[in-house]
């Protein structure tokens, strides 16, 4: 039997970076409407500003994941974590202290920077220290830390000043630093380092002094290939087809939409008569919350590629009610010259709005539900899983980077594709898509429930 307490700590010290990545993402929704009605005009935000203020983390994001993939390689899993806490912490100090938007924008870029290092790491990190039993469960704790703390930052944003918020959002990454100087770097990545003896010593503290650490030992040297990466490599296909799986898992999860509906959320609550909209918010953060923490629960006896059929058609049936409610509630119009969201929906015809927009609530909890069941958690465990260990750094990098850039294009251009397509054609879109996913699931994610990363890179050999 295998002694899975420390185990379990290491992973806490971990998923630590996840939750200030959530921090970060949640910062904006109750920060932005404070600074467009605070006193100060140099801090003071626009709608064009709000919307930058909200995006631009992505483009951080986007950079953190193409040097995160160049750190993890070099200098491990362990300091690449360790370092990704000082541009967290930097970055709410240039955030607190900021005297014009230029500052608030280069705080976030670099709170941004931390969280693409973050969501590029800390899965690696967890699938490297895990025995297959529990990867899923433990790999699912990154999502599951992300939407905690984003429903914190909600939470905390009801009570606290943009200010003091910063603070309590910089707090999780100093924990985080001083927790993970305890722990051990994954035994893989020693391993492809030479050093094992100290892979040996790392395995004793994850599995505890009774299991066979020579065994675990010996089957991760026989797949730990020492010599380094070169791109002509990439032709292998080994190589190249979890590389293009883990890129098409990045840009399905995006253009599933869930930027597109968490943008909607606070004023779908006004119109269904919502007094509160940031108390709202607060109630589908939980929902994320309580739906990821399901998935963590059941994702090793179900499987990866279950959780991601129910969770596909259950966003496919949402987004297409969602395009239903707008069809019905929307002047015939409704592509006029102005394609902003705000202002079509508060063009809508009176009548109609109240009478369905209970139809917009429950499309809205089924969504983000699905979302967190399947799409939410899943791709990121797989990309931790499925690429072989030389080639993982580059890897992950490439499917981060996609991730990031996507969720920025659909953060930012989607009152064009309002514009373009009216509103419940873009809802359809992306419930085609949501369709598209599901067979991309069928026909290319392999299961990977209970096999070892040895037997999961075996199999892309042989195939």
């Amino acid at each position: 039997r295998v002694q899975n307490k420390k185990l379990y700590l290491a992973t806490f010290a971990a998923v630590l970076g996840p939750l200030s990545f959530g921090f970060v993402l949640g910062y904006s929704s109750p920060v932005i409407p404070e600074l467009r009605k605070i006193n100060d005009p140099k801090l003071r935000l626009d709608s064009n500003q709000a919307s930058w203020f909200g995006s631009v983390v992505t483009l951080g994001a986007a950079a953190g994941g193409i040097l995160g993939g160049y750190l993890v390689d070099k200098v491990g899993r362990k300091l690449s974590l360790m370092l990704c806490s000082i541009p967290y912490v930097f970055g709410y100090i240039v955030i607190i202290s900021a005297q014009n938007v230029w500052m608030l924008y280069f705080g976030r870029m670099l709170t941004g920077l931390a969280s693409g290092i973050t969501s590029l790491v800390v899965p690696m990190y967890i699938s490297e220290v895990s025995h297959p039993k529990v990867r899923g469960m433990l790999g699912s704790c990154v999502q599951l830390m992300v939407v905690t703390g984003i429903l914190g930052a909600y939470v905390a944003g009801i009570t606290l000043k943009w200010h003091w918020l910063a603070v309590l959002c910089a707090f999780p990454s100093c924990i985080m630093l001083l927790f993970m100087s305890f722990m051990p770097e994954t035994p893989r990545f020693l391993l492809n380092r030479n050093k094992r003896s100290e892979a040996i010593a790392s395995l004793r503290f994850l599995r505890g002094p009774h299991a066979d650490h020579e065994w675990e030992c010996r089957q991760m040297e026989a797949s730990v290939q020492e010599e380094g990466l070169n791109l002509s490599e990439f032709k292998n296909p080994s190589i190249y087809r979890p590389l293009l799986i883990g890129v098409a898992l990045m840009f399905f999860q995006q253009v599933t939409g869930i930027n597109a509906v968490m943008f909607y959320a606070e004023t779908i609550f006004e119109n269904a008569d919502f007094k509160d909209s940031r108390m709202a918010s607060v109630v589908v953060g939980s929902i994320q919350v309580c739906f990821t923490a399901v998935a963590a629960l059941i994702i090793d006896k179900t499987g990866r590629k279950v959780l991601l059929y129910i969770s596909g058609i259950i966003m496919a049936l949402s987004t297409a009610l969602f395009g239903l409610y707008f069809k019905m509630v929307l002047p015939s119009r409704n592509n006029s010259s102005n394609p902003d969201v705000w202002f079509t929906l508060n063009s809508a015809s009176p009548g109609t709005e109240s009478s369905i927009s209970w139809l917009a609530v429950v499309s809205l909890g089924l969504f983000v539900a699905g979302f967190a069941l399947g799409w939410g958690p899943v791709p990121w465990l797989v990309i931790s899983e499925i690429f072989p260990l030389k080639a993982r750094g580059i890897s992950s990098g490439v499917c981060v980077l996609t991730n990031w850039v996507m969720a920025f294009l659909v953060t930012k251009e989607f009152n064009d594709f309002i514009g373009f397509l009216t509103s419940y054609g873009t809802f359809w879109l992306f419930s085609a898509f949501c369709c598209l996913n599901v067979t991309f699931t069928a026909f290319y994610i392999p299961e990977t429930k209970g096999q070892t990363l040895e037997q999961i890179e075996a199999y892309y050999r042989r195939s």
